[in-house]
């Protein structure tokens, strides 16, 4: 009988107690199966203001997408290492009525390996791990009963990562879905049923599952887009991204520089995208490593075509566009004779109106003058886009090559 005093609104905690551990996973265990040891050393209670003290289990909580996404990784350097093969098993047929069965030891499974997968969800190398382990096979066992293989264990990785082991490029990821062995899994091992033989009816020996391969790569990324915003800081490369793509990065009304690439996607009517690329500040002597360096310029290598922003408020404007042809062709031969298009920001202020006549005496009538923040002839860059990328097109199907889609 219950007590007088055990009212029924004492008996919910009790009975949500119970009912909690009752459909927690260990209650359908099965015999013999060994419980995990946080569960062995904490006594059992059935209290819900115990249940709720239950300390949380070690280990570092993983990241939120939001807080991934502050911390832009572009390089990561990593082991990995494929599952260990199974081992075979040596054993022997046993049954009533039949003496000699001979060797029933199956085989070990094979290792899992792991394998760097192209994501277009990822944006950066921050979710990557500094190590990765493939799964183990299963030892092989009685009545030729071959062992599980290892699960594949997939990493994903941006779009445009590239794999280098040592100074050696062994696969250039650019693709959406794209796939790279990055360690193969061990062999499993071999069951004395595989060393039956005429002149051996009983074999005993039975071999061990093969390491996995280890190899350490180094990953690093290079943005992937149609168009690279190209310019010294506080050039308006962001306040323009934001202007003609849904993009959002950081601009404020004090100077500061982007410290990490930034791609916007540009809409057209006939429901064509371009990516453009937001890539932070250029300053003299970058191909030197000076400033941010050589960590920004990779990313402009990718790039099918440059936009180069200069700032028109500044006086001789041209000097900009020559030191940044400068820097880029210093990085890469080549580079700064990308096809191209110079654009002049911040024409609403006063004194960049002046330097405009100059800035075409001096490259020709083919810049183009805006106002990231009035929004004046953004149409006429738009178009220019979009005749960029249509030439690009053209050459590129001519040489048989697919075209980038977002």
């Amino acid at each position: 009988m219950i007590p007088a005093r055990l009212s029924s609104a004492s008996l919910c905690p009790l009975l949500e107690g119970v009912a909690q551990w009752a459909s927690c996973p260990w209650a359908g265990l099965k015999p013999g199966q060994l419980l995990p040891k946080q569960a062995l050393s904490r006594p059992l209670s059935v209290g819900s203001v115990d249940h709720a003290k239950q300390p949380e289990p070690p280990g570092k909580k993983p990241l939120s997408e939001k807080k991934l996404k502050r911390h832009f990784v572009d390089q990561r350097r990593v082991f990995v290492r494929g599952g260990n093969g199974g081992s075979g098993a040596s054993c022997f047929h046993s049954e009533p009525r039949k003496e000699f069965g001979g060797p029933d030891g199956g085989d070990g499974g094979n290792g899992g390996h792991v394998i760097l997968r192209v994501d277009q969800q990822v944006k950066s190398l921050s979710s990557v791990l500094f190590q990765y382990r493939g799964f183990a096979g299963e030892d092989g066992g009685s009545n030729n009963c071959s062992g599980r293989g290892g699960a594949v264990l997939y990493v994903q990785v941006p779009v445009g990562t590239l794999v280098k082991e040592g100074r050696e490029v062994v696969a250039d990821l650019s693709s959406p879905g794209e796939e790279y062995i990055a360690a193969l899994g061990g062999a499993g091992g071999k069951g004395n049923r595989f060393f039956l033989a005429n002149d051996n009816r009983a074999p005993v020996t039975c071999t061990p599952g093969q390491p996995g391969q280890e190899r350490v790569l180094s990953l690093e990324l290079k943005t992937v887009a149609h168009a690279g915003m190209v310019g010294f800081p506080n050039a308006g490369k962001s306040s323009l991204l934001r202007a003609i793509s849904n993009a959002k990065p950081a601009v404020a009304s004090y100077p500061f520089t982007t410290l990490k690439p930034h791609v916007g996607i540009v809409h057209y009517e006939d429901h064509q995208q371009l990516a453009v690329a937001d890539i932070p500040g250029i300053i003299r002597g970058a191909h030197r490593n000076k400033g941010l360096g050589l960590s920004f310029l990779r990313h402009i290598e990718r790039c099918l075509f440059l936009l180069f922003v200069v700032d028109l408020s500044l006086p001789e404007p041209w000097t900009q566009v020559e030191d940044l042809k400068y820097e880029l062709e210093k990085y890469q031969e080549g580079l700064s004779t990308r096809p191209h298009q110079i654009i002049a920001n911040k024409i609403d202020l006063p004194q960049a109106r002046a330097h405009l006549a100059q800035l075409q005496a001096r490259l020709g009538q083919g810049v183009i003058a805006l106002s990231a923040l009035t929004g004046e002839n953004l149409e006429q860059l738009l178009l220019r886009l979009k005749e960029l990328h249509s030439a690009h097109l053209e050459a590129g199907l001519g040489q048989g090559r697919r075209p980038l889609r977002w």
